[in-house]
């Protein structure tokens, strides 16, 4: 059965912390140079399975003890946090262009770029903690595929117009803000339980 509740914690929770990532910018290039659907659907592909490896590292977190397992995330989510706050802006890396259009040289070319930009990503690292801390591994495999999901469509269709509108600073701030409070909540149920 799946929680709403955690499922909606979890794709906010990762939805903004991806936002600021190099993927996201990955995505709006990928998207301004090629079909937004064949973009999407390799770059959802790789984020989809980057989301079953996480929850199933989380998944094994789960055997340990809770006041341990809360310990551990609450570390994590802190550390997290401050890579949000300290990370400095990043510029978009070169993408190398498919040499046609066809669906699976573009989906392709999405799917690659994601796999390898976001293995040990922090939204793959938080993906694991909270499986661990919720465990309950589809609640928050769909909410971060969803959240995943979300941010590339938003980075292939319209990120130009987002990144205008909403400065990226602010974005980072606010899933750093989630981070740390998640990292403290995580902390105390340590130290109470």
């Amino acid at each position: 059965m799946i929680s709403i509740t955690v499922t909606a914690l979890v794709f906010g929770v990762i939805f903004l912390a991806e936002l600021p990532d190099k993927t996201a910018l990955a995505g709006l290039v990928l998207g301004t140079r090629y079909r937004a659907s064949y973009v999407f659907a390799g770059v959802a592909a790789a984020f989809l399975l980057h989301v079953v490896l996480a929850v199933a590292a989380g998944s094994v977190l789960t055997l340990l003890p809770q006041q341990i397992v809360h310990a551990l995330t609450g570390v994590l989510f802190l550390g997290g946090a401050a890579v949000l706050l300290l990370k400095k802006g990043e510029d978009e890396e070169e993408i190398r262009q498919p040499a046609d259009q066809s669906f699976w040289k573009v989906a392709g070319t999405g799917f690659m770029l994601i796999l390898v930009a976001e293995f040990g990503d922090l939204t793959q690292i938080m993906t694991a903690n909270l499986a661990a801390r919720y465990d309950d591994p589809l609640s928050v495999g769909l909410g971060a595929v969803l959240g995943l999901w979300a941010v590339a469509g938003l980075g292939i269709v319209g990120g130009k117009a987002l990144m205008k509108r909403v400065p990226l600073r602010l974005i980072t701030q606010i899933a750093a803000v989630l981070m740390l409070a998640l990292g403290v909540w995580s902390l105390y149920e340590a130290v109470a339980g």
